[in-house]
């Protein structure tokens, strides 16, 4: 608080309300939020202002708590929607009734509410990955992460890999991951290399997408 009284002797004295900011580090629109309300007020209105929220006027009554919760406890399968509904017809509009949440809240407050039992995941398990024997076995391949160029575009770089011979059998830098750029690389590069016996890669895009490298070749790869 003190601090704020020397902010407003200040302004008093004549000194300008962005000089004065600047000196104390406060931007301007709080400067001017501090000095109206001390022109409103007085200095009393200087003093720190409680943020706990103001709920007295809202706060259920007491009465309506102790009979959510002696509903619930001669109902015990009730949930909140079932004892609100069961307020609505008992008091038939004398007293302003709580929202649904409002009757879980009270509810869960005085341990009224029963936990769901977490369901226990099985983990998966996968099949172990096969290892190729000969080169054209099995190729890997994957986008080795996006970077960006200097004039900022994006680089895609698409790689293969015979996994036997552990050889790069392509390396090439795409503009996207669309499918059909990927088609037309596979496309050479089998015309080069010939056809693996199987492919692996992720579940990246387009390799998982619903058509994929479909009929690319005759492993619908």
């Amino acid at each position: 608080m003190d601090d704020r009284i020397r902010f407003i002797a200040r302004l008093l004295d004549g000194e300008g309300m962005s000089d004065v900011c600047r000196s104390l580090g406060i931007s301007r629109k709080t400067g001017y939020k501090i000095f109206n309300r001390y022109k409103e007020a007085g200095l009393d209105a200087l003093t720190d202002r409680s943020r706990r929220p103001v709920r007295y006027a809202n706060q259920l009554p007491e009465q309506i708590e102790r009979l959510i919760v002696a509903t619930k406890k001669d109902k015990p399968h009730w949930g909140a929607r079932k004892i609100r509904e069961l307020l609505v017809r008992k008091l038939n509009g004398d007293v302003r009734l709580p929202a649904k949440s409002t009757v879980h809240a009270v509810l869960d407050r005085h341990g009224l509410v029963k936990r769901a039992r977490q369901r226990r995941r099985c983990k998966a398990e996968g099949t172990a990955l096969s290892d190729a024997v000969a080169p054209n076995d099995l190729w890997c391949t994957d986008f080795k992460g996006e970077f960006q160029l200097g004039d900022r575009r994006y680089c895609y770089p698409l790689t293969v890999t015979d996994q036997a011979s552990r050889m790069i059998l392509l390396c090439e830098a795409m503009e996207s991951t669309r499918q059909q750029p990927v088609i037309e690389a596979f496309s050479h590069l089998f015309a080069n290399r010939g056809l693996p016996t199987s492919i692996r890669s992720d579940n990246g895009t387009p390799f998982a997408s619903p058509n994929g490298l479909y009929n690319l070749s005759r492993l619908s790869a």
